[in-house]
């Protein structure tokens, strides 16, 4: 076997561990999924250019190949500097970790952290005011589960502004609500573990909600947020929260003009902590 073919089979297989084993353990679904998108628009882009399967080599990482398939998101694919960024970000992982493994790939990894970041505008977040975020809260049609799932949802992310992924990630046993200071562990980016407070109104809806959607005894493992489709153990997905928080939006918009069209779920993390400010 070549040099290249063993190179090309190398990569192959750590790609897959790198996304399989590696990450599953250590981030979040979303930045998995980031993560695999950047590494298959480089191979894309590699394939454009020539470069075959078997002939996937760890040249192919050198840093003037990484800016030019930048540009190349940029000028062909309409990418924003930030998705290239972020799509920049996803390779040095990769590399990263495949320079920890392979020493022939090692130098790779390291010209990759030099790459500069293209330029980009820093975007401000639109906030939501106390009565904006009353509306949707009040949005939900609580004569349905599916009502009243968004909206101990929604109460839950503006009172502990936890991360969309920390709470559709939340299992049952991080739920501490019968103790005399109740509160909720979120693990987060990188496994780190954070322990919140959570206030009276928050423990009330969580309550409610647990014996409507769950057992008697609930499951410790199971998903306090689940899919409806994949039953309790497999967690509610981010573009169904943002499909729902869209819809709620158009109804609260309709008793407070406040109220943006395109709400999202960071907006409300946003909004607690300018209320706490101003508190």
């Amino acid at each position: 076997m070549k040099k290249s073919e063993k190179e090309a089979v190398v990569i192959a297989r750590r790609i897959r561990e790198f996304l399989n084993d590696y990450e599953t353990y250590r981030k979040s679904e979303h930045t998995i999924r980031s993560h695999e998108m950047a590494l298959s628009l480089f191979i894309a882009y590699l394939e454009a250019k020539g470069v075959r399967e078997e002939t996937l080599s760890y040249d192919c990482f050198s840093s003037d190949t990484i800016v030019e398939w930048m540009r190349w998101m940029r000028k062909e694919r309409g990418c924003s500097p930030e998705t290239c960024n972020n799509r920049l970000a996803g390779i040095r992982k990769f590399l990263g970790y495949l320079g920890q493994r392979e020493v022939g790939a090692l130098q790779f990894s390291f010209e990759a952290t030099k790459i500069k970041r293209m330029k980009t505008t820093e975007k401000k977040v639109s906030g939501m005011s106390r009565d904006a975020v009353t509306a949707l809260i009040a949005a939900s049609d609580t004569s349905t589960p599916a009502g009243r799932r968004d909206q101990t949802l929604i109460v839950t992310m503006y009172g502990t502004a936890a991360r969309l992924d920390e709470m559709l990630s939340l299992k049952v046993e991080q739920l501490h609500l019968m103790e005399g200071s109740p509160y909720v562990v979120f693990i987060g980016k990188g496994q780190k573990i954070r322990t919140l407070s959570l206030d009276p109104k928050s423990v009330e809806y969580l309550k409610n909600y647990l014996r409507d959607f769950h057992d008697d005894k609930p499951d410790p493992e199971a998903y306090v947020f689940y899919s409806k489709n994949g039953g309790q153990h497999k967690k509610m997905s981010q573009t169904a929260v943002s499909s729902r928080l869209k819809s709620l939006a158009a109804v609260a918009r309709e008793t407070c003009p406040e109220v943006l069209p395109s709400v999202h779920a960071h907006q409300l993390r946003h909004a607690r902590a300018s209320h706490w400010l101003e508190d």
